[in-house]
């Protein structure tokens, strides 16, 4: 590479990273809010929290990446573009074929980013937050001991403790199951302890009263006791995944385990095929976006109101060719042997880029003008 493109280059990088940066502190920060809600509310720790943040942020790193790079390839142009350094590049003989060679590979070094991301970081990263999800659902700690509040464990049972002593006593506790269609069963007690027995766990009450509401026969029985144990391992256990996430799974069992993955996770040949090829195309799109960004900088000459339409036109480009993805999808899902559909955005953008440079190259203007003078003589 040229010295020129080396500078060029260098100026994408940087501000890729910053666009990059921003983008994805403003999306953490949204993410954050929420889990911080549920996992702070629920009683988890603050590295519990971290930990959560930490392995969302590949995803959250896969959707902005594209941005960021289309972000980077428009705002160095638009800069090199007012600081004439495009117009001395172009009056030394440069073509645009030329000048955009630093964008193209930049749109490369994206794409190989966005390569290692969404084949090898992203399906790990969501393999181990469903685990963690699994192993907080069934944390007795995080999901009951939490004094002072109203918590519902599982659809229609309520449970509450007043106070949690340093030694784990339960102080006051009162627990309503109302699951069952037609009868209501409220415990109180005066103590209670958390006991685990292996897999299951047991809430052991002390010197309390329980009460049975039969609706359909309009009676209640009540029962005092000493000590009741009442099994608790239904509200806090869910059990494993009956299937994977298919975006946990990892591209080289997509590609050569295709069939197993659909008899044992029962995932359509369209859903295995889209998820695989995606994971490559988001890739490739990359290098689209990058060349738009840029190329669509090159159109028409200098003006004192900016390039703003330029710059338009190349997010309008954008979006239509988001828009062209969600619409390749379906056909894919249907019939895996369409798969081919997924690439299409990937190669209309590859495709208005070189227009676009072919343009920059001969003005339109120009072209017409030498038409109609042909037509005329």
């Amino acid at each position: 590479m040229s010295r020129y493109d080396r500078y060029v280059l260098s100026q994408f990088l940087l501000f890729f990273g910053f666009f990059a940066l921003i983008l994805v502190s403003v999306f953490w920060i949204n993410r954050a809010v929420v889990l911080f809600d549920r996992l702070i509310g629920d009683g988890q720790s603050a590295l519990v929290f971290l930990e959560f943040t930490a392995l969302t942020l590949p995803n959250l790193i896969r959707m902005v990446l594209p941005l960021a790079a289309f972000a980077a390839a428009v705002y160095v142009t638009n800069r090199l573009n007012g600081d004439s350094e495009l117009t001395v590049m172009q009056a030394t003989g440069s073509s645009p074929w030329r000048l955009a060679r630093p964008a193209l590979v930049f749109g490369l070094f994206s794409a190989a980013m966005m390569l290692v991301l969404t084949n090898v970081l992203l399906p790990a990263s969501i393999k181990q937050l469903e685990v963690r999800e699994d192993e907080v659902a069934r944390n007795v700690t995080a999901r009951l001991l939490s004094e002072g509040s109203f918590l519902h464990p599982a659809s229609g049972v309520t449970f509450y403790i007043r106070q949690i002593d340093a030694d784990g006593t339960l102080k006051d506790v009162f627990l309503s199951d109302r699951r069952k269609p037609g009868e209501t069963v409220t415990y109180t007690g005066a103590r209670a302890y958390l006991v685990r027995d292996g897999a299951r766990a047991n809430l052991v009450m002390v010197d309390g009263l329980a009460q049975r509401l039969n609706e359909a026969e309009n009676t209640m029985s009540s029962t005092v006791f000493s000590d009741f144990s009442y099994d608790i391992s239904s509200l806090i256990d869910k059990g494993d995944r009956e299937t994977r996430n298919i975006r946990a799974i990892p591209t080289g069992e997509l590609i050569q385990s295709a069939d197993a993955i659909s008899q044992t996770d029962g995932y359509t040949p369209g859903q295995i095929a889209e998820e695989l090829h995606l994971r490559f195309a988001r890739a490739l799109v990359c290098v689209a976006v990058a060349l738009i960004g840029f190329s669509s900088l090159l159109l028409g000459g200098f003006s004192r109101f900016g390039v703003w339409q330029q710059a338009l036109l190349a997010f309008l480009i954008l979006v239509a060719l988001e828009l062209l993805r969600g619409a390749v999808t379906e056909p894919v899902l249907k019939n895996a042997a369409m798969w081919p559909l997924i690439y299409l955005p990937t190669v209309l953008g590859l495709a208005i880029a070189a227009v676009f440079l072919r343009i920059s190259g001969r003005p339109l203007s120009v072209i017409l003008k030498r038409r109609s003078g042909e037509v005329a003589q």
